[in-house]
């Protein structure tokens, strides 16, 4: 089969396309003829040996995938089409996967956007629902908001009932965020004394924070007093911030982590039964990630960098069978 290699922790630019052994489903796994795959920013920090999980040298990247299934396994019956989150093995033609990561795609989602949805709507759904408790009538204040978890996080919030400010850079980040649910967006500079002035200075309830860095500061002041809640689901922007608790005491706001795919090592059902709570939205519609890039398999060296350089707007995907 074509795939994807890293064969050393030197980025993106050192993904090696070419033929490698087709994988052997072992038991309790499901085999897929892969079409889509997605990119995302854990497979860029693989390829530089910087993710929180270091694979073993050489190994074909790609944490979540699109296809459909060879042959009966796992209660997956051959031809049924599905999205997957093998966390590696995505960038190439087959993929062996545990069929705890593996979900069935309803009728209304093609395999192309079915590509673009395990990681993000899982952990923005995670993160709102589980580690943020968001109630309808609340107000969400998403950063990154036109990348991949960002956009998934507007429109998840959205989907239940909350008001979301987004943050952006950019006009066409600007235009993305408000497709995908956000009712207001702020720009990055001086974010927090627009947010505070939509809010009549009352602050948000909930901050979806996937960036990190310099701006996190503004986003614990951009809490309400009394319950205000700030999730951090990654370091986009490469700075770690430190949290002085004190402030935490004198507001009695929380920071809470987000960490899915730590969880879900925990309790291999989580992430199943997180899509089973997904499913009446995707069926309805509700969910529909914006995609903007497909790079075909030759070139995911290519497509890694798109968004390194945060030159994409929504989902990046690779093209491998389709």
């Amino acid at each position: 089969m074509q795939g994807a290699l890293v064969t050393a922790f030197e980025g993106p630019d050192a993904l090696v396309i070419g033929e490698l052994p087709e994988p052997e489903a072992q038991e309790g796994q499901v085999l897929i003829d892969v079409e889509w795959a997605g990119v995302v920013f854990p497979d860029v920090l693989q390829t530089r040996g910087e993710y929180q999980t270091r694979p073993e040298l050489p190994f074909v990247p790609g944490w979540e995938l699109s296809g459909t299934v060879r042959t009966d396994a796992a209660g997956f019956r051959a031809g049924d089409r599905v999205a997957a989150l093998p966390v590696t093995g995505g960038f190439a033609q087959t993929a062996a996967v545990d069929a705890s990561m593996v979900f069935p795609l309803p009728d209304n989602i093609d395999t192309r956007r079915g590509a673009a949805l395990p990681l993000n709507y899982l952990t923005a759904h995670f993160a709102l629902a589980h580690r943020g408790a968001l109630r309808p009538g609340e107000v969400v204040l998403v950063h990154g908001a036109a990348g991949g978890v960002g956009s998934a996080a507007c429109q998840l919030a959205a989907a239940h009932g909350a008001r979301v400010i987004a943050v952006v850079s950019t006009k066409e980040k600007a235009d993305l965020a408000r497709s995908v649910g956000a009712h207001e967006v702020v720009g990055v500079g001086g974010f927090l004394e627009e947010v505070k002035a939509l809010t009549d200075g009352r602050g948000v309830d909930l901050v979806v924070d996937p960036v990190g860095g310099d701006r996190f500061p503004d986003s614990l002041r951009a809490l309400r007093h009394g319950g205000g809640r700030l999730l951090v689901l990654g370091f986009a922007g490469r700075g770690i911030p430190t949290v002085k608790v004190n402030r935490l005491l004198l507001t009695n706001t929380s920071v809470l982590g987000v960490g899915m795919d730590e969880y879900w090592r925990q309790d291999p059902g989580a992430a199943r039964a997180y899509w089973r709570e997904l499913w009446p939205l995707l069926r309805s519609g509700r969910l529909d990630p914006p995609i903007s890039s497909v790079f075909p398999l030759e070139q995911a060296s290519a497509a890694l960098k798109h968004l390194d350089q945060r030159r994409g707007l929504g989902r990046t995907l690779l093209r491998i069978g389709a």
